[in-house]
């Protein structure tokens, strides 16, 4: 739901400089998992491709078209699995053989390489000699803290089984193995700085993910209904949503798409409607007419809570994950603990601990008795706007290039 955006020139300016140290002379590679869609990590890697115009995009798999014109403005270079039959679709088959497709990438010739990952893309071979920077989303979920999610155990028959599970194996060795490879660490919130540190041993410096917060703005009005947007997945819990407004008797709107879809319409009732994929101006709209955003799944980051504050939309957070950066940012530590073992206002909506229907009604209750001034609520917003990234993330590659220098 978030689209491409075109950054005033005095927006890059200042990073522009800042990677001018670390690139002045040398040919620099952009390394992205894989470019089939436009999502949040397809946001980060074109506001790092501004930074180098005339870098080439390395990724497994490209379905051209289904990405910003900025990004495809780009030489985009895939692996071998652009080869396979259907894989511009079906290439989340083809996880087993992930590992070798992104080391199967020639990156000859060039100096630096940055690599923007959430599955593999960070395992990449680089040159010798050449600086290697990774800006993590997460270490893989599929094969760390959500296995039984995605794979759970009752849903493949044996061997099957067996083999999914030897698979997972394989691949978080794999995982770790390959942690080394990157010179230096980005990591998209403290939550996943912490789970890098947990899987990989390693530190990693926190460059939170650009948001266009310019497209959405505080207006007058009633807000009148709750809000459950995004790409449905089972682990973003979607159905805690529906049952805490059917139980209360409010107004829902769902807007969004997924594999989870399905399974929510069917929880359904009176007072739950369901928008499917909406663009980007109709989801401006919808977040500047709710009564809150509904979010009762964890994130590594979330940027959908950043623009619903952008909005002026409180928003209902579980107490887990990036919410507490995002949403819980500039509330007390002390409130932030509270949250997790209950419900507790913040500045940004209400954060509460219990991933259940009881604990959802309860911050909604919370909410409902309160007041939220817009303005205070897109407070919390602004720093995570595009330019601010664009800096940090200009500054991050500068510091570490030049300590991988002197290291040398």
């Amino acid at each position: 739901m978030s689209s491409a955006t075109t950054p005033e020139p005095q927006a890059l300016r200042g990073a522009e400089a800042g990677v001018s140290t670390a690139a002045a002379g040398r040919r620099v590679a952009l390394v992205h998992d894989w470019i089939t869609s436009y999502r949040g990590g397809e946001h980060v890697l074109e506001r790092i491709a501004r930074l180098f115009p005339s870098a080439p995009i390395y990724t497994l798999v490209w379905r051209r078209g289904a990405s910003s014109p900025a990004i495809e403005s780009h030489p985009i270079h895939t692996s071998f699995l652009q080869r396979l039959p259907d894989a511009e679709r079906r290439y989340r088959w083809f996880l087993p053989i992930f590992p070798r497709a992104i080391e199967s990438l020639d990156l000859a010739g060039h100096d630096v390489v940055i690599s923007t990952s959430h599955a593999v893309a960070k395992g990449v071979r680089v040159p010798p000699g050449a600086f290697h920077l990774s800006y993590i989303h997460t270490p893989m979920r599929y094969i760390w803290d959500l296995e039984d999610q995605y794979f759970p155990p009752a849903r493949f028959p044996w061997p099957l089984s067996w083999y999914v599970r030897r698979t997972c194996a394989r691949l978080r060795a794999w995982d770790v193995d390959t942690s080394g490879r990157p010179h230096a660490l980005l990591a998209n919130s403290r939550h996943v700085a912490e789970r890098i540190r947990r899987h990989w041993r390693r530190p990693a410096e926190v460059v939170y993910p650009p948001v266009a917060i310019h497209r959405f703005a505080p207006v007058d009005g009633p807000r009148g209904y709750y809000l459950l947007a995004g790409a449905f997945a089972p682990y973003k819990r979607g159905e805690l949503a529906i049952a805490a407004c059917r139980h209360m008797g409010r107004r829902l709107v769902v807007a969004g798409a997924g594999q989870d879809e399905a399974r929510l319409r069917a929880l359904a009732g009176p007072g739950i409607e369901f928008r499917g994929w909406v663009d980007d101006d109709e989801m401006a709209r919808l977040l500047a007419g709710a009564r809150a955003l509904l979010f009762p799944g964890e994130e590594d980051f979330g940027i959908l809570p950043v623009e619903a504050m952008a909005s002026g939309c409180p928003v209902i957070a579980l107490a887990r994950g990036g919410a507490l950066e995002t949403v819980g940012l500039r509330a007390p530590a002390e409130v932030l603990e509270r949250a997790r073992a209950g419900v507790e206002r913040v500045p940004g909506g209400v954060l509460f601990g219990a991933q259940t229907v009881e604990g959802l009604t309860r911050a909604m209750a919370v909410l409902e008795a309160a007041s939220f001034d817009p303005a205070d609520v897109r407070a919390n917003a602004e720093p995570f706007a595009e330019e601010v990234f664009d800096r940090a993330f200009a500054a991050a590659l500068a510091r570490a290039h030049a300590a991988w220098r002197t290291a040398r």
